[in-house]
């Protein structure tokens, strides 16, 4: 019985979350990069 009401506190508190960052994903505009980020180089 534990266990259901342990997978059931768990799906909810994802569920929770996941409305959470829908709701507040666009509420910040995304701003443009002004300058140039350095790219490390890839060796081998």
């Amino acid at each position: 019985m534990r266990k259901g009401w342990l997978l059931a506190g768990s799906a909810a508190i994802v569920f929770l979350l996941l409305a959470y960052a829908w709701v507040d994903g666009g509420r910040e505009p995304l701003h443009t990069i002004s300058q140039p980020v350095p790219v490390p180089e890839m060796t081998q």
